[in-house]
């Protein structure tokens, strides 16, 4: 990989997208740009992170290609596993599998609305086991496989498992399981840093090597945004708070005000929406006045927006709390451009430190 890559990734596809075509111009720009890693938040319709994977790999050649995140739940293992493998061979070594233990939006599909402690790890184990060629035969909380095995596997060493979430059984889990843990947006700096030095503590006291486990910061960043963008970022926040138990995980690791939580979702465009996320089906109008409820200092506190050099301090902020590389979220890759800028005149690229590669460090 590029040596001189800034700390910074992003993601493609951004929001509601018709034309998957588009992310392949936004990762070629965010490879001019110096960036990391191209992030994929998998949606069903046009978000497929095989198919999106696949043209980003075939279309760029040095940033990585991340999977931001799949649930547990949605696929078999050894279908997980070829689907990374492949990826880890197209990418020549530049793919990152996040996972999640997945939410109550998953209920309808008939599945585990959430991964147990308990299927996450022993998944990851047999991701890890099969990626290393073994024959795997398991039964347990992940399902019954009496014999898994890949026929093929790349040339290129197992791609880093990133597991994403804020819970302390999430975090307990990345410290001393995953190469990585991904935090959500709006999450802010002084809570990153006390993430960080939970999940490197808990890697410590398990014997591993606490700078094997990256930390990633999802920042929701926008340059000198107009009213309508800022309503559309508000909208963003408003959809994460909405969530059930994960809202109330970000307040408090936040030291936010519960009552002013309680407030947005009572709001009647808010609360009638049960698991529906609410920039899906909200109109502009709906979702700006329901967002209208959120403190404007929990937004100024946990995102980078402003002007491009505000943005390039604040994130700044966030890798000086902790975090490893950041993930630049609500702006595609393609108009980051004067934040990206303001960032290296700001602070001149060095390489960041690189992700685990080293089998020794990860355990079995």
């Amino acid at each position: 990989m590029n040596d001189t890559r800034l700390p910074l990734g992003a993601y493609v596809l951004s929001g509601r997208v018709p034309d998957a075509r588009a992310g392949i111009a936004q990762a070629q720009a965010a490879e001019a740009l110096g960036l990391s890693t191209l992030w994929i938040s998998e949606k069903f319709g046009t978000k497929d992170l095989g198919a999106l994977g696949g043209a980003l790999a075939a279309s760029t050649t040095t940033p990585g290609v991340a999977a931001g995140v799949v649930p547990f739940q949605t696929r078999h293992p050894l279908q997980l596993a070829s689907l990374a493998a492949t990826l880890q061979s197209l990418t020549a070594g530049r793919f990152v599998l996040g996972l999640g233990r997945g939410g109550s939006w998953l209920s309808g599909l008939g599945v585990p609305p959430t991964a147990t402690a308990r299927m996450v790890v022993d998944t990851v184990t047999m991701l890890r086991r099969l990626w290393n060629g073994e024959e795997v035969s398991y039964r347990g909380p992940a399902g019954d496989f009496p014999s898994l095995r890949l026929r093929e596997l790349p040339a290129t060493p197992p791609p880093p498992v990133v597991l994403g979430g804020i819970g302390e059984q999430s975090l307990r889990l990345a410290g001393e399981h995953f190469d990585g843990v991904l935090l959500p947006a709006f999450t802010t700096p002084q809570a990153i840093a006390r993430i960080s030095d939970q999940v490197r503590r808990t890697a410590r006291a398990c014997g591993r090597n606490p700078d094997a486990v990256r930390v990633y910061a999802t920042v929701l960043t926008a340059a000198d945004p107009t009213p309508e963008a800022r309503a559309v970022l508000a909208g963003r926040a408003a959809t994460y708070l909405q969530a059930p138990v994960g809202g109330e995980r970000l307040v408090r690791i936040n030291g936010w005000d519960l009552e002013a939580l309680w407030r947005l979702r009572e709001h009647p465009n808010i609360s009638r929406l049960g698991d529906t996320y609410a920039d899906a089906v909200l109109d502009p109008a709906d979702l700006a006045e329901a967002a209208g409820l959120i403190p404007e200092t929990w937004l100024a506190d946990s995102t980078a927006i402003g002007s491009p050099q505000a943005c390039a301090a604040r994130l700044r902020d966030y890798l000086d709390a902790g975090a490893d590389e950041l993930v630049l979220h609500g702006t595609t890759p393609d108009r980051l451009a004067p934040v990206v800028h303001a960032f290296t005149a700001l602070h001149p690229r060095s390489r960041p430190r690189p992700a685990a590669t080293d089998t020794q460090d990860r355990p079995r």
